[in-house]
């Protein structure tokens, strides 16, 4: 990890000494001794090698290095410098705060340098506050911007993995209580079954035309049916979670048939009249219908355990605007005998008294037929009635249920980062609209104010005096002149002004130098020649001719 490292920070170096060292060559820059090149690539070594730990400490000392070498913080050796190092800087640095100050101490300390050692301080001062905002606030927000998308990519990776893991752990639930749903199910099913198996046997070894040896094999089949049931509770029964509502799935009968199918088996089962109700036929594959069902069913077999013999009425009617279904049990007309008899004499039991089936309750029990209709929206209870037993139910209608309305989803953890990045860029470009357009129109204000006609100038006469001429010049002269081409240099102990030949922008144009002496008369004026032409000795003798 260490050598890849030192390998990029290698190339960034050199990537950036390369504008530093042949800018100067190639006359983008004021000329500079050697030893200041080499001071400044030593200056970008350093920068370089704090820029991953320091990233603030590289930005300053490249900005020091600018400032150094231009008051307006721009240069072409080292401006690229400063926007990599300020684009590092909002990439790498967590708090904000750090670099707004550093931004704030290069505006003051280039606008010092400016009023002290500034030969045009206003457009100097532009210069230095686009600089500073284009090459350094910009690539600082688009560090910060980066750096948040990276952050967010990261969250949002770790975020999926999450609830891929979250997703496979549903499933897993998902599938086991699918096993546990099924196995109840069965075990209620089976339960009921083998009730009514049980009630048979029991109706068939009462019967009083039955040889004892035929007795004996249906007390037998009883006991078996009753211990396969126990032995289901024990085995499904337990893959079924603490205070789960029984299923709603489909049983595959109606109430109806349940009724009378458990009537056929022996159990001395009649559906009643409602008092002060309506009788309703229950809908197939409802809602109600389907819990329903389980309440009837888990009610007839626990009469079929507890009260065998006994009468049972089953009441459906319609109240309230639901459903509701009663199951009451009377007291059994006799003791039954022991189960475990081997034999039973013909006629020792009244007519229409069957001994227990010694069944345990259907699985899911009163608890959770209790669950399953309050689950939805009914009303359920169990207890003694008289000499007997009641179940009752209540069911509302279940219509469409109501929309729900979606939870707006939480902000993402940057959103709110991520929406003052996007404020702070356009209040940046705001700024260098701003900026640049002042900028401009003083550049254009100054350049065209400062124009000298050249037939103006062919007029100005050697020796006048600065008062006759006052009415000729413009209002303002030219502070950033070319005097690097002027032709000869002007007069020791002169005053020189100067001036643009035409009021083009953005373009090279001929000046005018004018040169008064300490009493105010003009003693020398010469030409400065636009770039591209070549440089004449003097013009004064031409105009004077």
């Amino acid at each position: 990890m260490q050598r890849p490292r030192t390998s990029r920070a290698c190339l960034l170096w050199a990537a950036l000494v390369l504008p530093a060292l042949t800018a100067d060559r190639l006359g983008m820059n004021e000329p500079r001794a050697v030893w200041q090149q080499l001071a400044g690539v030593a200056v970008l070594a350093a920068a370089v090698a704090v820029a991953r730990w320091r990233p603030l400490a590289a930005f300053a000392l490249t900005a020091v290095l600018s400032l150094v070498a231009a008051s307006a913080l721009f240069t072409v050796s080292y401006g690229p410098a400063l926007g990599v190092f300020a684009l590092l800087l909002g990439l790498r640095a967590e708090r904000v705060r750090p670099a707004l100050v550093a931004f704030g101490g290069v505006c003051c300390l280039g606008t010092a340098r400016i009023a002290l050692f500034g030969v045009d301080p206003a457009p100097e001062w532009v210069v230095l506050t686009g600089t500073l905002l284009f090459g350094c606030v910009f690539p600082w927000l688009g560090g910060r911007y980066w750096r948040q998308s990276r952050q967010l990519t990261a969250a949002g990776w770790n975020r999926a993995a999450r609830l891929e893991g979250e997703q496979r752990v549903a499933e897993e639930r998902a599938r086991l209580r699918e096993r546990a749903r099924i196995a109840q199910d069965m075990h209620d099913s089976l339960g009921h079954e083998l009730s009514l198996i049980a009630l048979r046997a029991g109706a068939l070894q009462v019967a009083p035309d039955l040889p004892d040896h035929h007795r004996t094999a249906a007390a037998d089949l009883r006991a078996a049916a009753a211990d396969a049931t126990d032995r289901l509770h024990r085995i499904i029964g337990v893959l079924r979670e603490e205070n789960e509502p029984v299923s709603l799935s489909p049983p595959g009968e109606t109430v109806e048939q349940l009724v009378t199918r458990a009537a056929e088996s022996g159990l001395p089962v009649r559906w009643g009249k409602p008092e002060g109700g309506t009788a309703v036929a229950l809908e197939p594959g409802g809602v109600a219908e389907r819990v329903l069902y389980r309440v009837v069913r888990e009610a007839l077999t626990n009469a079929a355990r507890h009260a065998p013999g006994a009468e049972v009425t089953v009441v459906a009617a319609r109240e309230g605007g639901g459903t509701t279904v009663t199951v009451t049990s009377e007291r059994a007309s006799a003791t039954p005998p022991d189960s475990g008899a081997p034999s039973l004499p013909s006629g020792s039991l009244p007519s229409g008294s069957l001994p227990s089936a010694s069944l345990p309750s259907g699985g899911t029990g009163l608890q959770a037929l209790r669950a399953a209709v309050t689950a939805v929206g009914g009303d359920f209870e169990a207890g003694p009635r008289g000499d007997g037993f009641r179940v009752w139910a209540y069911v509302p209608e279940q219509g469409v249920a109501p929309a729900v309305r979606p939870t707006p989803a939480p902000y993402a953890p940057y959103t709110h980062a991520r929406r003052r990045v996007v404020l702070a860029l356009v209040a940046a470009v705001a700024a260098g609209v701003v900026l640049v357009g002042g900028g401009f129109a003083w550049y254009a204000y100054t350049e065209t104010h400062s124009v000298l006609p050249p037939a103006a100038y062919a007029e100005l006469r050697l020796g006048a005096a600065g008062d006759e001429l006052a009415h000729v010049l413009p209002d303002r002269s030219v502070r950033d002149a070319p005097v690097d081409r002027a032709p000869v240099p002007p007069p020791a102990g002169s005053d020189c002004r100067y001036y643009r030949a035409s009021g083009e922008l953005l373009v090279s144009v001929d000046h005018f130098r004018l040169c008064f002496d300490d009493e105010g008369r003009l003693v020398a004026k010469d030409v400065i020649p636009r770039v591209g032409l070549s440089q004449r000795p003097s013009t004064d003798e031409e105009f004077v001719r």
